[in-house]
């Protein structure tokens, strides 16, 4: 059975089963030239090097290895890919905005994560992770940007949810979606996520459920139905 598509709780079984399938690293790539062949449709993960990335791939594929979380920022310095089941791959991508790398190699890895958006039609949408302490900064500014230049879906995503007070949470999330109301290829949602206390981790998982649904992923047979 195939969810219904304006049934947000209705993914969230299928968007379980989703990535409680086997996940695997099958890809680097240091820059365009080296990206793998075109295959299934790929998620990619985006966001500042110390946002929580790593943190919350390993908690939406219920792993404490999948991605290496450090405490060094830009420890991430390729596009990672990993294959969720045989219908959906994962793409961690190079944290943006932390310069002690260097200059020159932040500049490279912008370029080429700009490459990659503008030109990967199996993208499907880019989760845009933003430290929900301190909401939207230039360098999010920045990279909505590119996204809205190069037409890619993309949605924001809060972390760190558990380190915000409570007074505070509903007004981070509304500051976030009066930010997107002019954003052409924003996605009109905001989930709010806590990796450590699994907050927003089953919402997130639903929405790529429904991502996949909507985009013909249900009907090729590749996303997991509440029947299976």
């Amino acid at each position: 059975m195939i969810p219904d598509p304006t049934d947000d709780d209705a993914f969230i079984e299928p968007g379980r089963k989703l990535f409680a399938q086997p996940c695997d690293f099958i890809w680097g790539a240091a820059g365009t030239e080296s990206l793998p062949p075109l295959g299934a449709p790929e998620i990619a993960f985006a966001g500042r090097s110390n946002v929580g990335k790593s943190s919350l791939l390993n908690a939406l594929t219920n792993r404490k290895t999948l991605a290496r979380v450090s405490h060094t920022p830009g420890r991430t310095q390729q596009l990672n890919f990993f294959t969720l089941g045989d219908g959906l791959r994962l793409v961690d991508m190079p944290g943006y905005g932390y310069a002690a790398v260097g200059r020159a190699k932040v500049a490279a890895w912008t370029e080429g994560i700009r490459a990659y958006l503008r030109g990967r039609p199996t993208l499907l949408r880019v989760y845009l992770l933003v430290d929900g302490r301190h909401g939207l900064k230039p360098p999010d500014s920045d990279t909505m940007d590119d996204l809205d230049r190069a037409a890619v879906s993309y949605q924001i995503i809060l972390t760190k949810r558990d380190e915000v007070k409570v007074a505070e949470r509903e007004g981070r999330i509304a500051a976030t979606l009066a930010a997107l109301q002019r954003r052409p290829a924003a996605h009109p949602d905001v989930i709010f996520t806590s990796s450590k206390e699994g907050d927003g981790i089953e919402s997130l998982r639903a929405a790529v459920a429904r991502l996949l649904s909507e985009r013909g992923g249900a009907a090729s047979g590749k996303m997991p139905s509440p029947s299976d």
